[in-house]
């Protein structure tokens, strides 16, 4: 179990933390030590519920977290206890497990007057309350005295994540709150904060104040694009996009004018009032097959999960659907696919020709999920741990995301404008090979060089930014070794683990070519690092065995 000092302050009555939260000073001593049960509680109940709370953090440094804040409580304001013990909760390392302002209404953070959003060109204020309209549409230059990089880098470290994907999404919410940006060291207090903003060409630094109380969003679909009564959005006044008419509806679906294609949006997995997700599913496929339909888009961009087990119907239907073919199966996708959403994703990509458009999922094939509450006796908040492992990907998979093939980024342009850049992608008819065919086709034309040539040409291209390279790179590296070209392998083997840096996949293939090529120094330093990566990486260990036996 996790261990930390008992505080020297006796045990005293428990009793609820009710009434307006403090803001500013630091609690009082009786207040501190009911912090201390409730640290103690959250310690010996996060590991007790959670699968594996040490799988990315050590037994250790989560007693040093937990002892760190149990000595810092008398010092610390209630908002700030909240923010560690956020810190603590994400150290677990998967986005499962938390401590979430953005839905316990027993945290009650506020919001300041503005929403901020990480767009493809940067940090903007999206939308504002109309007293501040004027603010619309500004890039964020800093917050408080540093840039928005590094503001981020700071929120990172209080986000429970599957991947960065998360901190893109949570990043902007939390950014916006008084007391996330004083406990952050962004602002001086928690009742006011400072902003540098462009727009226009022209800079200016403006000093906001809490607004009111954060308003919370639901489990399983990203309601913060919402317009809300008495604030302005930026893109007030231009055509509502497809993605957000209506983010309410569990699914729905339309025929595109003029066209032969269908877009269906899947906003959770849960069914609805009136119609399971099997019967949406049902009615879709069935309305594909009996219209002139050449393509379906489904949009999951807003979907953050639900029930996993409701997808079967869809995905079956789906594997025998007539749009199962290259160029007419396409996902939208982005940092709000996430939980059982990524469930989806998984299996369309192991199962049918889909294509995937837009940015990176939140999560992937291989974590912890499906969260339980421990809800902390005296302050009431809530901390959600991970109580099953999903290894919907192969062991050794350690993609961080699943990536689009086909990246489409919404820039603050886009939004402004109404346009979807990723609606738009998935419509175009241009045919795209698949970085695989391109770098076989490349081997046999011209040998690994070649290949490389071509890589790089791929990833010049913006719509390839985020596309998976790892993969085809170790496929094009086995070739190489088939045909008895062990030069070759070796040189496309330091391009996936280049690419991939944190891939033990990478590093042994990289060590097992040194090796046939006698480079037994370099085929140690590739395995040990492979080994560090994954303890438990059988071949490794063997091949380094036999490497240290000669």
């Amino acid at each position: 179990m996790l261990r930390f000092p008992l505080p020297s302050l006796g045990v005293l009555l428990c009793v609820l933390l009710c009434g307006a939260p403090s803001f500013a000073q630091a609690v009082t001593n009786a207040e501190a030590e009911r912090w201390r049960e409730d640290l103690r509680y959250a310690a010996r109940e996060m590991e007790a519920r959670h699968k594996n709370l040490f799988h990315a953090t050590s037994r250790g440094q989560f007693d040093a977290a937990f002892k760190r804040l149990d000595e810092r409580v008398p010092t610390l304001a209630r908002h700030q206890i909240i923010v560690e013990l956020m810190r603590i909760a994400a150290m677990a390392g998967d986005g499962h497990t938390n401590v979430a302002p953005t839905r316990d209404p027993k945290i009650g953070f506020r919001t300041l007057p503005l929403k901020l959003y990480l767009f493809g060109d940067g940090m903007f204020v999206r939308a504002a309350e109309r007293g501040h309209a004027e603010l619309l549409g500004a890039r964020v230059v800093k917050i408080g005295d540093v840039s928005v990089e590094e503001a981020v880098s700071r929120a990172r470290e209080i986000v429970g994540r599957d991947n960065e994907m998360d901190v893109k999404f949570y990043a902007p919410l939390l950014l916006a709150m008084p007391e996330v940006l004083h406990a952050l060291g962004l602002s001086e207090s928690a009742e006011a904060a400072s902003f540098t903003l462009e727009k226009a060409g022209r800079r200016e630094s403006v000093t906001l104040k809490p607004s009111g109380p954060f308003e919370l969003l639901p489990a399983d679909t990203d309601l913060s694009w919402l317009p809300k009564e008495g604030w302005a959005d930026m893109r007030d006044g231009a055509p509502t996009p497809l993605w957000l008419k209506d983010p309410k509806s569990n699914f729905w679906f339309e025929q595109l004018p003029n066209s032969r294609v269908v877009y269906a949006q899947m906003n959770q997995v849960n069914d609805r009032q009136g119609e399971s997700l099997a019967d949406f599913s049902k009615r879709l496929l069935d309305y594909v097959e009996a219209n002139e339909v050449d393509k379906l888009v489904l949009d999951l961009r807003l979907n953050r999960g639900g029930n996993g087990g409701l997808l079967r119907p869809l995905v079956v239907g789906l594997i025998k659907s007539k749009v199962n073919r290259p160029g007419r199966l396409f996902v939208l996708m982005g940092r709000s696919t996430w939980s059982a959403a990524q469930f989806l994703l998984d299996r369309l990509e192991q199962y049918t020709e889909v294509t995937f458009v837009g940015e990176p999922s939140g999560s992937k094939g291989t974590t912890y999920g499906d969260s339980r509450r421990v809800t902390l006796p005296n302050s009431g908040v809530t901390v959600r741990v991970s109580v099953y492992y999903w290894q919907e990907w192969e062991p050794w998979d350690t993609r961080p995301w699943t990536a689009p093939h086909v990246t489409a980024e919404l820039s603050s342009g886009d939004y402004r404008a109404g346009l979807d850049p990723a609606l738009r992608a998935a419509l175009s008819d241009a045919p795209r090979r698949p970085l695989a065919q391109v770098l076989d086709e490349a081997l046999t034309e011209g040998g690994a060089e070649l290949a490389l040539k071509r890589l790089r040409e791929f990833k010049v291209d913006p719509s390839n930014k985020y596309a998976e390279t790892e993969g085809p790179l170790l496929a094009a590296g086995q070739r190489m070794l088939n045909e008895k070209k062990n030069e070759q392998a070796l040189r496309l083997f330091e391009q996936a683990a280049a690419e991939r840096p944190q891939s033990p996949r990478a590093h042994f293939a990289l060590g097992y070519a040194h090796s046939l090529l006698g480079n037994r120094e370099q085929a140690v330093k590739s395995l040990e690092k492979a080994l560090e990566l994954e303890p438990k990486h059988y071949e490794a260990a063997e091949l380094l065995k036999q490497l240290r036996r000669r």
